[in-house]
């Protein structure tokens, strides 16, 4: 059996190395990263995970660029009510929160990015909050902000999801050695 100081360990992930016991490498400033070979289903879930938030953001683009039209409709759903409303005031807010729902798309889809790129190279706890963002999103998404990028977005980020637990997979994403 191989000494720890001796071990070759090069080409390993963080959580490799984890696994065995042994901190992270640390890399040098020039120094390339180690290359990482994912499994099928982890690559083909990274690219999901883009395209979902690809698709969220675009979904809010689309939103603001109706807005208008939703503006419109919620003015004339307030007046059939009987609502006493002062339209420009409802303009205003509803425009505000379109820009907000933007802004808050494109940093939800640079965190989903940045968390599947880490997962993509077997780090177990990318792919812990990755499966919040998932729910996050589900319940968002279908409970209080429906419609049809979001269900596409959400459907997407489902299914990289499960591709993430796959039986197939699980070595992928090994568990740290808690040593007491």
């Amino acid at each position: 059996m191989a000494d720890k100081d001796t071990e070759d360990l090069s080409g390993l992930t963080d959580d490799e190395r984890r696994k065995m016991g042994r901190s992270p490498d640390p890399l040098l400033p020039g120094q390339p990263a180690p290359k990482v070979d994912p499994p099928g289903a982890v690559r083909a879930s990274f690219w999901l995970w883009l395209a979902g938030g690809a698709v969220l953001i675009g979904g809010q683009v689309f939103t603001l660029a109706i807005k208008q039209q939703l503006i419109d409709a919620l003015i004339r759903q307030s007046r059939e009510r009987g609502q006493k409303i002062d339209e420009a005031a409802m303009a205003h807010g509803a425009t505000t929160a379109f820009w907000l729902l933007l802004g808050g798309s494109v940093v939800f889809a640079l965190l989903i990015a940045l968390f599947a790129y880490k997962a993509r190279e077997g780090t177990r706890s990318a792919r812990t909050v990755l499966t919040g963002f998932a729910v996050a999103c589900v319940l968002f998404q279908l409970g209080i902000f429906y419609s049809v990028p979001s269900i596409i977005a959400t459907l997407l980020l489902v299914i990289a999801l499960v591709l993430m637990y796959l039986p197939s997979v699980t070595d992928y994403f090994p568990k740290a050695v808690k040593k007491l």
